[in-house]
């Protein structure tokens, strides 16, 4: 659908932004044209995320060829090691081996530089999984990330999934490191969003210090856990996403996930705030087009 429709479209719906989605991954190359013409006739645009080279160039790619899509460019911390997963996003389903990437900053600085990339990422810590001995290979990627973001003055897509606790509630050690090397690296100087944001309030108090926005997703249409941060939060550092194919909301649980699937997200955050929808699309639309400089 041609970017002029789509705007005319839009004047009779709310449009909202999903603010990260990967609908260059393998788990849409059976109809990812319709998945496309479903986003943009529902009314959503979308930044599709790299999470190696292979995915960060196949997102450029999409963008490129659709208006209302654009890219983020980056090394996903998972990514600096082989590793396996029981998510996947190469062959399909079922478990999958990660393969191990070292930052290649020539390679992502000349990706990043087209101008339909609108940040660096997504990047930083992931402790789910991961031993003490490979976190310093997460530090070294996202640092520098952070330093290309600072170079080429575009903000950063954050990635941060901490470790477990006995109880099963997620500690704060990703977070805590993740603002510390942001502040050691200046990475407040370009800002960014906090995608998927799992946290406390004591951890958004953080971040928002230094300027950062921060996403949800589905899971606050199929939990209660975050209810309290995402209330917490002013409505102008929120944004909302799918993380398509992963983490389908209500109605949808079980179900790959889609970028038109973020009305729910909008749905949801507008009750804990005591909002319309309608407002909501309007807010969460403005603050994706402010932290990444999205034109149309």
């Amino acid at each position: 659908m041609a970017l002029n429709l789509t705007i005319r479209f839009l004047r009779e719906k709310k449009m909202l932004i999903d603010s990260h989605a990967h609908l260059q991954f393998k788990a849409f190359d059976a109809d990812r044209d319709e998945v496309i013409k479903r986003t943009l006739e529902g009314g959503v645009f979308c930044i599709n995320v790299g999470t190696q080279k292979d995915t960060s160039r196949a997102a450029v790619e999409l963008a490129e060829k659709h208006e209302g899509f654009w890219a983020a460019v980056g090394l996903h911390p998972i990514h600096t090691e082989e590793s396996f997963h029981d998510e996947q996003e190469i062959s399909g389903s079922g478990v999958f081996k990660s393969r191990e990437e070292v930052f290649d900053s020539d390679f992502y600085e000349k990706l990043a530089k087209h101008p339909k990339v609108v940040a660096i990422g997504e990047c930083g810590f992931d402790y789910y999984r991961a031993m003490p001995d490979s976190r310093k290979k997460q530090e070294d990627a996202f640092c520098s990330q952070v330093r290309l973001a600072k170079k080429i003055g575009k903000p950063i897509m954050l990635h941060c999934r901490p470790s477990q606790n006995p109880d099963k509630s997620y500690s704060d050690d990703a977070y805590l490191d993740m603002f510390r090397v942001l502040k050691e690296e200046g990475g407040n100087s370009v800002g960014g969003n906090v995608h998927f944001f799992v946290g406390s309030t004591d951890i958004a108090k953080k971040f928002l210090e230094i300027g950062f926005s921060f996403s949800f997703s589905g899971v606050i249409t199929i939990t209660n856990m975050y209810d309290e941060v995402v209330k917490f939060l002013p409505l102008d550092k929120i944004l909302i996403e799918t993380d398509s194919p992963y983490a389908a909301p209500i109605p949808y649980r079980g179900k790959r996930n889609e970028p038109p699937y973020v009305e729910e997200v909008a749905k949801r955050l507008a009750e804990l705030h005591g909002k319309s929808f309608e407002e909501i699309a309007e807010l969460t639309t403005q603050n994706a087009k402010k932290v990444f400089n999205l034109k149309f």
